[in-house]
């Protein structure tokens, strides 16, 4: 076939110009997952099946969250990880069972679609049903600007994680019931909402500054509390968030930039 000179130079820039379409677009950071895709990678686990003896307490599939709702996209109340946070959690875990303890986790990979829901939630500022527990001394309308909300979390990563310590043998908690009195966060621990966890000065998912991981204010044994679970997380490859003392993230996580959407659920690992 012949092609005449100017023909050729048309079809060799049109070649250019798609080549470098296809290098942009294979090394955008940080875009989200398709939500469509309803299956993890390989690198997922569930962490039951890696380390079993670490409590679970999954609050955004049961109504007791700051919401007041199971979340959108649990469908079962499960904890997914990367392996490699999951094997750094098993890590943490022998750790602390040798001084008495062990890790329950609140929250662990969070699709999109949660996090879409917390949003959706953020912006109607008529639905305060939680905010006596969870906000109290929070305008809603703050959170965005407050960093309590936002549009991504680390969480939909894969390798970032909400957890506390509980003294072994374990506490029996009652379950949340739907409309019960709330209790500030932040209240004394023997008036908040039984939790097993040891006292870490306020609850899991607190929007106060005293949730902030080395505010003195919450007290001397709450301080040394919230440094044990720190330290003990820091030893395994964990970096805490200042502003959450419940809240980390594996330094060298698999999946730095790429957001995922499946659901929480075993279909979701098996497919």
């Amino acid at each position: 076939m012949i092609i005449n000179n100017n023909a050729h130079r048309r079809l060799t820039t049109l070649f250019a110009i798609f080549a470098v379409f296809l290098v942009a677009a294979s090394s955008t950071p940080g875009t989200a997952r398709a939500a469509t895709e309803e299956t993890a990678p390989t690198e997922f686990v569930d962490l039951k099946d890696v380390a079993p003896s670490i409590l679970q307490d999954m609050r955004y599939y049961t109504a007791h969250n700051f919401i007041g709702s199971k979340i959108a996209g649990y469908e079962e109340s499960l904890c997914i990880l990367t392996s490699a946070a999951a094997q750094a959690l098993a890590r943490a875990q022998q750790k602390v069972l040798a001084q008495g303890y062990s890790l329950k986790v609140y929250d662990c990979y969070r699709p999109q679609r949660a996090v879409d829901h917390f949003v959706r939630w953020a912006e109607d500022l008529d639905d305060e049903l939680m905010k006596d527990e969870f906000y109290p001394r929070v305008e809603k309308s703050d959170l965005f600007t407050d960093g309590y909300i936002a549009a991504k979390s680390g969480h939909s990563r894969g390798s970032t994680v909400d957890l506390t310590l509980v003294k072994l043998p374990a506490a029996t908690t009652r379950p949340y019931v739907p409309g019960e009195k709330l209790v500030p966060c932040y209240a004394p621990a023997k008036q908040r909402f039984p939790d097993n966890s040891i006292d870490m000065g306020t609850g899991f998912d607190c929007f106060d500054t005293l949730s902030h991981t080395l505010d003195p204010r919450v007290g001397d044994t709450q301080s040394a509390n919230r440094l044990r679970l720190k330290t003990s997380l820091e030893s395994v490859g964990f970096v805490n968030l200042a502003e959450e003392w419940w809240h980390f993230t594996l330094s060298a996580e698999p999946f730095p930039a790429t957001y995922f959407d499946f659901p929480v659920s075993r279909a979701s690992l098996n497919g």
